[in-house]
């Protein structure tokens, strides 16, 4: 049986790495085998990958989109696929969503410009299901006390994002828009319940 790939998405402090954690542990009371993943990263070549696009100076958007793409290509084909072909879930904080939002919508390149660079050099391996986590932009940026390069951009650039989230949701069967305004309890529940109704479709 192949596995079930679950992409959590969302702005900077909604909750993404809290739910996946918690999703984790239900999954193994569950008996379901899964890994959890981290975009960027995940790989060696991703942690470097990671430090370079999230910590480094000034970087034009284009070449920001191909760094982040250029680490999920690795992480997809050293770690998810093999993983979803022995049957195992795939627990991700963040996938090529996130360039969806915001390097197509938030730095003003093009959702589709952005999805044909990620879904070429993916090469099929897609998520299954994608949770964003909505939060009110000012929020979730106040939850953040350590910023890296991308949430030094400040409030603004996160409220372009989550609209760019939002839209994603309102035009992709794949996505699914859950207020993170409760409990990570209450929320990881709601996730867990929608995806086990996806894998069995």
């Amino acid at each position: 049986m192949s596995g079930f790939y679950l992409a959590l998405e969302g702005i900077e402090g909604s909750g993404k790495s809290t739910v996946g954690r918690i999703l984790a542990q239900r999954l193994g009371e569950l008996g379901i085998d899964s890994i959890t993943v981290r975009e960027p990263g995940g790989t060696d070549l991703g942690e470097e990958l990671r430090r370079m696009v999230l910590h480094s100076g000034h970087m034009a958007p284009w070449a920001e989109a191909a760094l982040f793409a250029a680490s999920r290509a690795q992480l997809a084909t050293e770690v998810i696929a093999p993983a979803l072909a022995d049957g195992r879930w795939v627990i991700s904080d963040r996938s090529y969503y996130s360039s969806l939002a915001y390097q197509g919508g938030g730095r003003g390149l093009g959702v589709e410009s952005v999805r044909r660079l990620n879904e070429t050099v993916l090469d099929g391996v897609l998520p299954d299901l994608v949770v964003v986590l909505d939060v009110e932009p000012e929020i979730g940026f106040a939850r953040e006390t350590e910023r890296d390069r991308i949430g030094q951009d400040g409030v603004a650039f996160q409220r372009v994002v989550a609209e760019s989230y939002r839209m994603l949701a309102a035009h992709d069967d794949r996505v699914m828009l859950l207020d993170a305004g409760v409990t990570p309890e209450a929320l990881t529940d709601a996730v867990l319940a929608i995806a086990l109704e996806r894998r069995h479709v």
